[in-house]
């Protein structure tokens, strides 16, 4: 782990790759204890899978339609949301069973991105850091989109923090106190995409769902009120993501795999100590 802190330095590429490991961890932080606490995972994980129709899409129509602006985030961007927006309608008013329209969602989006990228001319190498993620890949200009997402994300959530935490928590309290729920439920989904976008350039679409939730859990190790959930999460994810980038680097390992099992082994250490000290005391 020497050799990465040396590096860092003097490579701008490690730089790049280290901020957006803290930009996205702050989102996953916010935005990740309003998901464990609602109990919406699995919408999120729907959300996540849908993102590659949209890179699909957009890598597309960069290579194949010469439109070169088309940054495969961007397709991202607009998958996710419109996941979102789906799944929250139908989850609100669908006569479906949810997880069959999630699940219906999770398959096109996987079908519709893998379709777009074998028909883009070249070897499309993009695909594994989609699907895995490349923190040492990350560019000036997606740093500039991660900082705008994660302001967008962490001011919404601090606006309404009070509206989501009674959706969260006590959806028909907040009904009688007379808040819109189905539009913030809307809402906080949204948030939840642009989230999964930020964190698919950390750890990419397979892993997202275990760094939207592993570091909220051991935060609940710890602490017991929302927003001391929140910045624990946020500080526990910058962490191990620093600390898993570095461990990559070193190794010469994937780094969002490396981030992956390092969290979840913490997690898994934490809770086997928990319960020990817990059994300990009666």
């Amino acid at each position: 782990m020497l050799e990465f802190f040396a590096d860092l330095r003097q490579y701008s590429f490690l730089q790049h790759a280290l901020l957006s490991a803290v930009l996205a961890s702050i989102a996953c932080g916010v935005v990740g204890s309003y998901v464990v606490a609602r109990r919406i995972t699995y919408l999120a994980g729907g959300i996540a899978h849908c993102v590659l129709g949209g890179m699909g899409a957009a890598l597309y129509l960069q290579k194949a339609q010469g439109w070169s602006w088309l940054h495969p985030i961007y397709g991202a961007l607009f998958a996710a949301i419109l996941a979102a927006v789906i799944i929250g309608l139908v989850s609100l008013h669908g006569r479906q069973r949810e997880d069959t329209a999630i699940g219906a969602l999770w398959a096109i989006g996987m079908a519709v991105g893998i379709l777009f990228i074998s028909q883009t001319p070249g070897y499309n190498e993009d695909l594994m850091s989609y699907l895995f993620g490349n923190l040492l890949m990350v560019s000036s200009d997606q740093l500039q989109l991660m900082v705008v997402l994660d302001l967008i994300v962490v001011g919404l959530a601090a606006l309404f923090y009070h509206q989501f935490q009674a959706v969260c928590f006590d959806e028909e309290f907040a009904r009688l106190r007379g808040i819109p729920v189905n539009f913030f439920y809307l809402l906080l989904l949204c948030l939840t995409a642009l989230t999964v976008v930020l964190l698919v350039t950390v750890v990419g679409i397979i892993l997202v769902i275990a760094l939207l939730t592993l570091p909220v859990a051991i935060a609940n190790l710890f602490a017991r009120s929302l927003w001391q959930i929140m910045i624990l999460a946020a500080g526990i994810s910058m962490l191990l993501s620093s600390s898993g980038l570095a461990l990559s680097y070193s190794l010469d390992l994937p780094a969002g795999a490396v981030i992956i099992l390092l969290t979840g082994a913490t997690y898994l250490m934490l809770l086997s100590l928990s319960a020990l000290l817990l059994r300990g005391r009666r």
